[in-house]
């Protein structure tokens, strides 16, 4: 195992005064990357991205170079690399610094997957709320094209790539590859059934690779330093660093970098440990569509590995916390309404689903849920889970499931008491008009302080 805790690598330019401009880029190592691979062959460098053990940093973690691999080649049509900078899962901000601060980073990262596959360009599909990140991407474009880095001859290789922005319209559901390329093709955004899959058939039918940000952005740093290098950090099947988006009720809520295999405790430390009075209660490991784990799992080592064997995943690299003061029925409500509200409506389970969850929800957290409900979340699960065109509508579940699964007393006493065992109350006003426009009930009136005084019955939530 290598080593962990914070490190500096991706972010280590980060700091750097003016490095969004490609002069400063170049005086910290910027586009030597891109160098090197130009006196690679396009298999040797899909090789070495396959030895780093590169994981996907956008959410299912598939090996990067064997994604890589798999793109058609010789078909008679050109091959195209696509960024996924759609960063829309709640909880996840490290793509965007990363375009606001480094933006030439990701340029050389394009440069570099291009040449690996043989592309003739690539695509930034940016999320349209980043206006900063935008502009900081198309100067720096803007420079790589007069620098003679993009165009038709690459740094005098005789080689061409072309790199394109593109600005969304902030739908979550482009996050999904295939639905990305669907809205990059001027369509409305919505999954494509698979076969046949990108690497075969992606933008305009043609062979393309889609990845994140911060894989792609990864690709100079391992074809500049090697595979030991990065191997450094992290496990075997873990390796490298990762930018991680720590939110929630810790001191110091923002971006880090750390090596794969720290712990979740400890990088709840690296970001200030707890608010004053509060103890760690549960957390989200990668984003909020990724099951939710209690404290006791802490210890676990923040790796794809350990994550998927604690019961939920790694996911965008997301770890969002929460304490004991904090209602775990009010933010699985607050996320299934999130999900409710971006499903592109194209499979049933998804579209009806959602909202059925949403009103379930919303009726436990305003005072007004039934016993019965919990069978009933519980079973449309079942019938959400696995049965949609993408992973939104399992994503959306998963909240749902494991925090039934690790708080149902909570639930059970939400329901008895009308209230959150906790004290916490839901924002009625904006909890009402969320189910009264679905379903006309209305939720109990505010609780007395006696009554939230009231101790919980036999098998209840223990103190």
């Amino acid at each position: 195992m290598g080593t962990t805790g914070q490190v500096s690598a991706l972010s280590y330019r980060y700091d750097v005064p003016g490095v969004s401009d490609i002069e400063v880029y170049e005086q910290h190592d910027g586009y030597e990357g891109a160098r090197r691979a130009l006196e690679m062959e396009p298999a040797d460098i899909v090789e070495l991205v396959k030895e780093s053990g590169l994981r996907g940093r956008g959410g299912a973690g598939f090996p990067t170079g064997m994604k890589l691999s798999f793109v058609a080649q010789d078909t008679g049509k050109p091959i195209y690399v696509v960024c996924n900078a759609d960063e829309g899962e709640p909880g996840t901000f490290k793509d965007r610094l990363l375009m606001e601060r480094d933006p030439h980073q990701l340029i050389e990262g394009m440069i570099v997957a291009g040449l690996a596959i043989n592309a003739v360009a690539g695509y930034i599909y940016l999320r349209g709320e980043f206006a900063y990140a935008g502009r900081q991407l198309a100067a720096a474009i803007r420079q790589a094209y007069e620098r003679g880095y993009l165009g038709a001859d690459v740094m005098g290789s005789g080689r061409r790539y072309d790199l394109v922005l593109h600005r969304g319209a902030g739908a979550y559901i482009c996050g999904e590859e295939t639905a990305l390329l669907d809205s990059l093709e001027g369509r409305r955004g919505q999954p494509r059934l698979r076969p046949p899959f990108p690497a075969t058939q992606g933008l305009y039918g043609c062979p393309t690779t889609v990845n994140n940000v911060e894989s792609i952005a990864a690709l100079p740093f391992i074809v500049r330093h090697g595979v030991e290098w990065w191997r450094q950090w992290g496990t075997e099947k873990s390796p490298g660093p990762k930018l991680m988006s720590i939110s929630g009720e810790v001191n110091r809520p923002g971006n880090y970098e750390v090596a794969l295999g720290t712990t979740v405790r400890e990088m709840i430390e690296i970001a200030g440990g707890m608010l004053e009075g509060r103890e760690l209660k549960f957390f989200c490991p990668g984003g909020s569509s990724t099951p939710m784990l209690p404290a006791e799992k802490a210890d676990t080592p923040y790796t794809f590995e350990d994550i998927q064997e604690a019961g939920s995943l790694l996911g965008t690299g997301a770890l969002m916390v929460y304490s004991d003061q904090t209602s775990v029925v009010s933010v699985v409500r607050r996320f299934t309404h999130f999900y409710e509200h971006e499903s592109c409506g194209k499979c049933t389970p998804c579209r009806e689903g959602g909202y059925w969850l949403g009103q379930i929800l919303t009726r436990i957290d305003t005072g007004t849920g039934r016993m019965e409900d919990l069978e009933l979340l519980e079973d449309l699960c079942d019938n959400i889970f696995g049965r949609a065109f993408c992973a939104l509508a399992d994503g959306m579940v998963s909240p749902v499931r494991s925090s039934l699964a690790y708080f149902r007393d909570e639930y059970v006493e939400h329901i008895r008491r009308g209230v959150s065992p906790f004290g916490v109350e839901p924002r009625r006003d904006i909890a009402v008009v969320e189910f009264t426009r679905g379903g006309g009930y209305e939720p109990a009136p505010p609780a007395t302080p006696q009554e939230l005084q009231t101790e919980p019955a036999d098998g209840g939530l223990s103190s």
